[in-house]
């Protein structure tokens, strides 16, 4: 009942999850009208943006969810809200916060020499073909190896957790103090509609009223 009249391919899928059908902008106004609407207090909301915010920029991939749902509990902030934050996280951004995480991580432990940013993608790659070796071995007669996966860790996941936090907070305490006024006044507004429709079934009842008690008493055969 509810599937596609058409199921989509493996190809459109994949293209789907790089680039939305209708564009990251409608994507982005879409979770915004979604956060507007939040049955929620707005600084509730406005925690669990920052909770989804500030967890996008952590290289958990696969866990963005659970980490930011974690974090909004702790921080009694809506879980739905810092779900949707982590929008924040996409492929269009992550390049650029990847990074921008690194080589800040790298520059507070101590690392000597910047790594290219191409160089932190193709580590990335490596990175994941390796585990999914591993995975293989374990089923399989393959042998495992985690040489790479041990040099992976210490020169980009691991700047990549440290340089990631310092940026995350602060794009999630702006995106905090961004998220609430809008959520205010979308409830003021939407309060405004509430009492002005309220307002006229009142005058409607009471006209209503008013001609039922002008109209001439009925015979009372």
């Amino acid at each position: 009942m509810f599937k596609r009249r058409k199921p989509r391919s493996y190809g459109q899928i994949a293209t789907e999850m790089i680039y939305p059908r209708g564009g990251w902008r409608r994507a982005g106004t879409y979770v915004v009208y979604r956060l507007r609407r939040l049955p929620d207090q707005p600084h509730r909301i406005g925690r669990g943006v920052a909770a989804g915010v500030a967890v996008s920029f952590t290289p958990f991939f696969g866990f963005h969810f659970i980490g930011a749902a974690i974090v909004a509990w702790v921080l009694r902030g809506n879980i739905l809200a810092a779900l949707l934050a982590t929008f924040v996280g996409n492929p269009a951004t992550f390049p650029f916060i990847g990074v921008l995480a690194v080589t800040l991580g790298r520059q507070i432990l101590g690392m000597p020499d910047d790594l290219p940013p191409h160089l932190i993608f193709v580590e990335f790659g490596r990175a994941s073909a390796e585990v999914w070796h591993n995975i293989q071995a374990i089923f399989g007669p393959g042998t495992a190896k985690w040489d790479h996966l041990s040099e992976f860790f210490h020169d980009v996941y691991l700047p990549y957790l440290v340089g990631g936090l310092i940026p995350g907070i602060l794009c999630g305490v702006v995106a905090h103090y961004l998220t609430v006024p809008v959520v205010q006044a979308y409830h003021r507004r939407r309060s405004k509609k509430m009492a002005e429709r309220i307002e006229r079934v009142r005058k409607a009842a009471e006209e209503r009223d008013q001609q039922t008690g002008a109209a001439p008493p009925r015979n009372p055969r």
